[in-house]
């Protein structure tokens, strides 16, 4: 479980919306979905991530006697506020999209259902917390569909925008095909294969290139990938050849070697060559330095004799990319359709679902929106995940959520699996949900 983060880690306006809702005694039942309204142009879809964290703040989120105390001396808020923060308790529902799954814009990600104060508290943490992750998982799952059968690693912990930011980051990238992290906490804490070579200081520190590599393997025996791109990277795996023989008679073996800089593909046909004419076929050849989706789907183009690839700021950052369009809005209060209608923002009231179609290969074929109540033809994505407060089940495990991941990617249509700009995917909108906005309209405008 994911320790808790502070109960400050939120937005000023939530507690002053909570403070005026105490002060009117408003707290019925409210209903929120938290939802991204459209995808930018290099986008065709969502991988879902983030909920197995969003439920542990949920589970943990409690004020402490020092949060309120601080609370307190800012001279802002009344005690009725603060006596209810001492106490609170998340007893809500939620129901989810599972992580791993592609969706699409509109479609709620999560909704949760709880008195009117608590559902309103935990809006910006919650968001925080789904949009990065979602984020992510977006952008490495087309690293993953660009780079058929290669292995990725995230390298990108020291230009992730904070130390959660490169946590999540491995998490999310791990849920979309990646096959480790260069971050080590997110092996003790999530379990996902940590991975690292070494940097161009290691061989810097030394006189000679070969000692360095000597020493690097003797220190790590086991997988052994030197880095080679120093000083002149044809040179470095001339050294490589040289060494490996020496190796090996103490049972040593180079698994690998990584170049950083350069022409990647032309250096790789050269390392390749090198390696191959020195009897060295099964040392795999790993790449990094600015790689994203495009780079990648180059590189499988021309056949670029690469067999992994580090990905580092490109997917920590989803730098094309940095955000989503997305909000957590109120959709229902006290047994009403609720329904925002600001210019380019409308959304969809009540409590939602949406059920996929498939076609005769089992491809997605289009998804129908629609209020819970009406069902619809197709498999229904939104399931109950906590309920009272409490998971009505255990999370999954991250190799579960990964094999979903794998299974929908999969299932995409091709033009969305070729990453093809402005291929569309169709989701359509119930007969049923069109009508409950055109009540809540009319409640509106009176």
């Amino acid at each position: 479980m994911t320790p808790p983060t502070s109960p400050l880690t939120t937005d000023l306006y939530e507690l002053n919306m909570v403070q005026a809702y105490l002060d009117q005694a408003e707290d019925k039942e409210a209903v929120f979905e938290f939802f991204v309204r459209r995808l930018p142009a290099r986008r065709g879809f969502l991988l879902a991530a983030g909920l197995a964290d969003a439920l542990d703040f949920l589970e943990t989120l409690r004020f402490s006697k020092a949060d309120i105390e601080w609370l307190k001396s800012t001279g802002r808020f009344r005690k009725n506020l603060l006596d209810y923060l001492s106490g609170f308790r998340f007893t809500g529902d939620v129901h989810a999209i599972p992580e791993g799954t592609v969706c699409f814009p509109n479609e709620p990600l999560l909704r949760i259902t709880a008195p009117l104060l608590q559902a309103q508290l935990i809006e910006t943490r919650l968001i925080n917390i789904l949009h990065f992750q979602t984020l992510v998982a977006s952008k490495a799952a087309r690293m993953v569909l660009a780079a058929p059968g290669k292995t990725l690693a995230d390298f990108g912990l020291r230009t992730a925008h904070g130390a959660e930011a490169g946590l999540y980051s491995a998490r999310a990238s791990y849920i979309a095909g990646f096959s480790g992290a260069a971050n080590v906490l997110a092996g003790e804490r999530y379990g996902i294969p940590i991975v690292g070579t070494m940097a161009h200081s290691f061989v810097q520190v030394h006189d000679d290139e070969m000692q360095a590599f000597e020493n690097f393997a003797r220190a790590r025996p086991e997988g052994v990938i030197l880095l080679i791109d120093t000083y002149d990277t044809e040179a470095g795996a001339r050294k490589v050849v040289e060494l490996a023989p020496r190796l090996k008679a103490d049972g040593i073996s180079i698994r690998g070697v990584r170049i950083d800089s350069g022409d990647l593909t032309a250096m790789a046909r050269k390392v390749r060559a090198i390696l191959d004419g020195g009897g060295l076929r099964d040392v795999i050849i790993l790449v990094s330095g600015g790689i994203d989706e495009d780079v990648l789907q180059g590189m499988m183009k021309a056949g670029a004799p690469i067999d992994g690839f580090g990905v580092g700021v490109n997917l920590a950052t989803s730098q094309d990319v940095p955000a989503f369009d997305c909000a957590y809005k109120l959709q229902e209060y006290g047994g009403q359709p609720k329904r925002k209608l600001s210019e380019g923002k409308q959304t969809w009231p009540g409590r939602k679902q949406v059920w996929r179609a498939y076609d005769a290969q089992g491809r997605m074929s289009g998804d129908i929106l629609s209020v819970e109540t009406n069902k619809q033809k197709g498999e229904p994505l939104i399931v109950p995940v906590m309920h009272g407060g409490k998971r009505v089940a255990p999370s999954p495990t991250l190799a579960h959520i990964r094999e979903r991941a794998t299974r929908d990617l999969a299932r995409l249509p091709e033009p969305l699996r070729q990453l093809q700009t402005g291929a569309d995917y169709p989701v359509k909108v119930a007969d049923a949900l069109t009508a409950l906005a055109a009540q809540a309209d009319t409640k509106v405008r009176g």
